[in-house]
């Protein structure tokens, strides 16, 4: 390296500065800034939007997932600076994919008239499977979402779960045949526009589906050492198997230039199901954001953007108890346990 003298130091200055400008949004996108929090709302004790948003200013949290248009939510993002992903809900597919008139109104109604919003993603669906009556909506609402936004810098696509793929290890996976019929054309779309998948991944239901073959400490990313070998590879937690399994899948039907961003996971404090503990969600939940700084064997260096379901237990959630136990706060925002967001 040749070192240059004061004069030419100080002549160096804006151009050093004009690279700072590129380099520094750049290092935070990697970071900090990729670790959000979903904001789910299926409660009848829940503290106003605004305070909500308050939060996550405060907590360094940098991305929002709302499941769908709330006004007061919408209303409270305005200048904050949170980036937002928005969901279309379930039952808004069919509307949405009739045509090209109502989902620009969706869209003005929900995106357009919210100046001062920074939306980054629209997911249109959530966990839609083939069997679904839905899932003939996804791709033509997708079209004609991404045609609504058109210039305003959003990425459109979809979020599904990891029950559609298989494999083990994770270089074998692979979509199953229903799921493959249902996915590929997303797949194509996504690529043709440069969007990521938005897969919600568990490796709690793993490992309570299969608690005699998978270790607790392999969930929790305790492991002292490698347990799975694959290839190359080698894997040392569950949640990188599991993503890197999606990402296989992904490759085998065409994806391969798709990126995954991991658009839930989390760890149940109470209601009843294996390894529920405030202690192991805490421990799933910190060391989860420290293990997405880096990628993933599959896909190394590149931070894995993620967001953690959620932000406070939800008392009116439908389905099993340990539904309602996943938050990372109380109702009346009080944390339930210390997480570094940092």
């Amino acid at each position: 390296m040749k070192m240059c003298n004061g004069s030419s130091l100080v002549a160096s200055l804006p151009l050093l500065l004009l690279l700072l400008s590129f380099i520094m949004p750049s290092f935070f996108d990697t970071a900090v800034g990729q670790i959000g929090v979903c904001y789910g709302r299926n409660g009848n004790n829940l503290r106003p939007a605004s305070e909500v948003v308050a939060l996550y200013q405060r907590r360094n949290i940098r991305r929002m997932r709302l499941y769908e248009p709330n006004t007061e939510a919408l209303n409270a993002l305005r200048g904050s600076n949170i980036d937002l992903l928005l969901g279309v809900p379930n039952r808004d597919l069919g509307y949405v994919a009739s045509s090209q008139a109502a989902a620009d109104t969706w869209v003005r109604n929900n995106v357009r008239n919210y100046n001062g919003v920074r939306f980054r993603y629209i997911s249109v669906g959530n966990e839609v499977h083939p069997s679904d009556p839905n899932a003939r909506f996804v791709l033509p609402a997708m079209q004609n979402i991404e045609r609504a936004v058109s210039g305003l810098g959003i990425k459109v696509s979809t979020a599904i779960d990891t029950i559609g793929t298989s494999g083990f290890p994770p270089s074998s996976g692979t979509f199953t045949p229903e799921f493959r019929n249902f996915i590929a054309p997303v797949i194509s779309f996504l690529a043709s526009k440069q969007s990521p998948l938005l897969v919600n991944l568990y490796p709690y239901f793993s490992y309570t589906g299969n608690t005699r073959d998978i270790r607790l400490d392999y969930t929790l990313f305790t492991a002292p050492s490698t347990v799975v070998t694959d290839g190359q590879n080698q894997y040392r937690n569950l949640f990188h198997a599991m993503l890197d399994t999606v990402y296989a899948s992904l490759e085998k039907a065409g994806g391969g230039s798709v990126e995954i961003v991991v658009s839930e996971s989390g760890w149940p404090t109470a209601g009843g199901g294996a390894a529920t503990s405030v202690e192991n969600a805490r421990t799933y939940v910190n060391n989860l954001i420290q293990t997405v700084k880096s990628g993933s064997p599959r896909r190394p260096g590149k931070a894995i953007e993620t967001y953690i379901f959620a932000l406070y237990d939800e008392n009116l959630k439908q389905g099993p108890e340990i539904e309602k136990f996943w938050g990372l706060f109380l109702p009346n925002l009080q944390s339930k346990y210390d997480v570094n967001f940092n």
